[in-house]
């Protein structure tokens, strides 16, 4: 895990013999700030205090869930309701949203393969808005799907380009979505897009393009907007735009 100022500063490194080698794949902050990260390698969840020192792990290190649809395989995100109930989003290898205990205890799961309805075609992202509805990035169906915390599907944001994260400010009304189809998209919670970038074309004749697609998508306290970048066989980059005064 690498921690940057907000000017790309590097300021240090941590995790070591936890998250590496691995691929950790998604991140969520508490207002403790603990952070706490999904590994795709490793199948586990691991929620380290500000000082990166490991405080809890769901899951076993390397070891998928005994059947399908059992906790984890190849987990994708994670995030935390108002209550401190964890969901994770259970997308590579299984098709799955899990809730666990603030203490780590599991819950509950929902969710199976397909294109119906609270099934998924890679669940890859997980969050939650004010209103405490679980919003999932359903990458491969194109949409996102809204649940309740006891997983009833509510409704669903069709016609996307493969969505891979969300972002839900707090403040500002806003849905910030990165789509593996290369494009960022902003919309109001009522749907209404707002402004969108990328789409497909070149980025040396058409600025706002991507050479990948937008994986990862994070917006700050100034509202300037982190967008994590991947191509494949090629190293990532991040993205930062600042938003106009």
């Amino acid at each position: 895990m690498n921690v940057y100022d907000r000017d790309g500063v590097h300021l240090e490194t941590w995790g070591e013999g936890v998250l590496e080698p691995s691929l950790a794949h998604g991140i969520t902050i508490d207002r403790d700030d603990n952070v706490f990260v999904t590994d795709a390698t490793t199948h586990c969840v691991q929620k380290f205090n500000s000082s990166g020192n490991l405080v809890m792990t769901l899951g076993s290190p390397g070891v998928p869930g005994p059947h399908d649809g059992d906790p984890f395989n190849r987990p994708t995100d994670i995030v935390l309701d108002s209550e401190g109930n964890i969901f994770v989003s259970d997308g590579y290898g299984n098709a799955r949203i899990h809730k666990y205990s603030p203490e780590g205890d599991h819950l509950l799961s929902w969710g199976d393969r397909g294109d119906q309805p609270g099934q998924f075609s890679i669940s890859h992202s997980v969050r939650i808005d004010k209103e405490n509805r679980v919003w999932s990035c359903d990458r491969e169906n194109c949409r996102l799907q809204i649940f309740d915390t006891d997983g009833n599907f509510l409704d669903q944001w069709e016609g996307l380009l493969r969505p891979n994260n969300i972002f839900i400010h707090p403040e500002d009304n806003l849905l910030y979505i990165a789509e593996l189809g290369r494009r960022i998209s902003i919309f109001k919670m009522d749907k209404k897009l707002v402004t969108s970038w990328g789409g497909g074309g070149d980025p040396s004749e058409t600025p706002g393009e991507f050479l990948g697609g937008p994986h990862g998508i994070w917006v700050d306290s100034r509202w300037d907007i982190y967008a994590g970048e991947v191509e494949l066989g090629k190293e990532g980059r991040l993205h930062k735009y600042i938003r106009r005064q």
